[in-house]
């Protein structure tokens, strides 16, 4: 069971904050709570916090001086002034309830980061059920080798800021804008993307008009001096955006009326070259270093933010030839057995068929997949849609559902995808068994993609890399 997030708003949190001095992080090894941690921490404030277990990102923490608990203590809590808790928490958390408890702030990731976002003037949400993370590494790394300095907070660490987020001095901040329990709908930004709206998230969303009247209220937060920009493309976002009233820039590959364009679009060898349409005019030429198609949606989403941050189109083509991928975002790994080996995020049945389309592309002999399923409520509500998602694959091996806050209870398993998949699918016990499996089969010229949202990456512990 999750916590709900709170929805303070960024002046009321302002007055809480007011005389403290220090903040507690429940949490604070994800992604997006480490790096709020970080940015936190940068601002003068004593900062520590808790979670389960040692990671690379927590002892990147502690190198900064931040203090982290490897439990969760009430007493080792009490000496700070407020608390930040990523809503995956149990309401029963000790640290939780001593914050309740004595009346101290505590407040939600999302609410406080929509507290933090306000110091900048220039505020640009990254939304979307797919993409996020890609299109925001996107635009940070067009952002930072432009020298425009901004601040960012992403889902996935990207090589030109070392880390998740970086701490700029100009007015742009850029953020990964999550829906999930809406908690977008606490942040406060000027500039609304929405790369697409699809069916997710099904123990929280229970229909997609549900899903649309979120995303509608996410862009109407930008207020008549903002901007959406939006994947015209997308039937799901013209609907959700029907009664925008604010400033809009969209963009498309098909729709020949949107504001901005790809145009004499190419395949390359690493992904596809274009032409960026903005308005009547050619802005620039770009050569994508990125396999998959939907990457040209993810490069015309960030050159439309960059466009409203004043850069030209020569930095922008620039910026974007030099974008190879976010981590975790077909990151590639090592070969095994002559065989490429990629390492994925994916975890939705329309952005794995998209990720997995471009790993067709690039592949000359056959493609693999090791697929790791996320939360089973989301498995068994889209199970013929993930069973459809890996059709460019010639061979798949599943391993259990990662649970995440989930239990059982839809009666779903990965051996069952596995049978509905048929004779070129298999299900393997543990990362071991699918690692044997997929290191046995592999040769010269193939292309494995290890897939998933929770810790399919341990698969890579038990895999022969060639040393190269």
């Amino acid at each position: 069971m999750s916590v709900e997030n709170t929805h303070l708003g960024a002046e009321r949190i302002a007055a809480l904050m007011k005389e403290c001095k220090s903040v507690y992080f429940i949490g604070i090894g994800g992604i997006n709570m480490s790096s709020l941690a970080h940015l936190t921490h940068n601002m003068g404030y004593r900062v520590g916090g808790s979670d389960r277990c040692e990671t690379d990102l927590t002892r990147r923490l502690e190198s900064c001086g931040i203090a982290i608990n490897y439990c969760h203590s009430r007493e080792l809590a009490q000496d700070y002034d407020a608390f930040v808790y990523t809503v995956a928490i149990s309401p029963d958390n000790p640290e939780y309830v001593y914050a309740l408890e004595a009346g101290k702030p505590c407040i939600s990731r999302a609410d406080y980061l929509g507290y933090v976002m306000t110091k900048y003037k220039r505020r640009i949400g990254i939304a979307g059920m797919h993409g996020k993370s890609t299109c925001t590494s996107m635009c940070a790394d067009v952002l930072i080798d432009s020298g425009s300095d901004p601040t960012v907070l992403s889902g996935a660490e990207l090589p030109s800021m070392n880390g998740a987020y970086c701490v700029g001095s100009s007015p742009n901040f850029v953020f990964e804008a999550c829906e999930y329990m809406d908690s977008f709908l606490d942040f406060n930004p000027t500039v609304a993307v929405i790369l697409n709206i699809e069916m997710d998230h099904v123990d929280y969303f229970k229909s997609m008009e549900q899903i649309k009247s979120s995303f509608a209220k996410y862009a109407s937060l930008v207020g008549k001096d903002g901007y959406a920009i939006y994947n015209s493309d997308d039937e799901n976002v013209l609907d959700a955006l029907k009664t925008f009233e604010g400033n809009r820039i969209s963009f498309a590959v098909n729709d020949k009326s949107a504001t901005v364009r790809a145009e004499k679009i190419e395949k390359n060898l690493c992904g596809y070259s274009f032409d960026i349409i903005y308005e009547k005019s050619k802005l620039c030429h770009v050569d994508l270093r990125v396999s998959g198609y939907h990457n040209i949606y993810n490069a015309l989403a960030a050159a439309s933010a960059c466009v409203l941050c004043g850069l030209t189109g020569e930095e922008i083509a620039r910026g974007l030839a030099s974008f190879c991928g976010a981590c975790r975002r077909m990151e590639y790994k090592g070969s095994v057995g002559g065989a490429d080996v990629y390492d994925d995020y994916g975890h939705h049945p329309t952005e794995i068929a998209a990720t997995l389309r471009g790993a067709k592309e690039i592949t000359e002999g056959r493609l693999f997949c090791v697929y790791q399923p996320h939360t089973y409520s989301r498995t068994a509500a889209l199970f013929e849609e993930f069973a459809r998602s890996f059709e460019a694959c010639d061979r798949v091996i599943f391993v259990d559902i990662y649970a995440a806050r989930e239990k059982n209870t839809f009666g779903v398993s990965s051996s069952a995808l596995a049978e509905r998949l048929g004779e070129r699918a298999s299900y393997a016990n543990d990362f071991k068994a699918a690692a044997d499996a997929l290191a046995s089969e592999l040769r010269v010229g193939d292309v494995a993609v290890v897939m998933g949202a929770g810790d399919i990456y341990k698969v890579f512990d038990y895999l022969p890399f060639t040393e190269e």
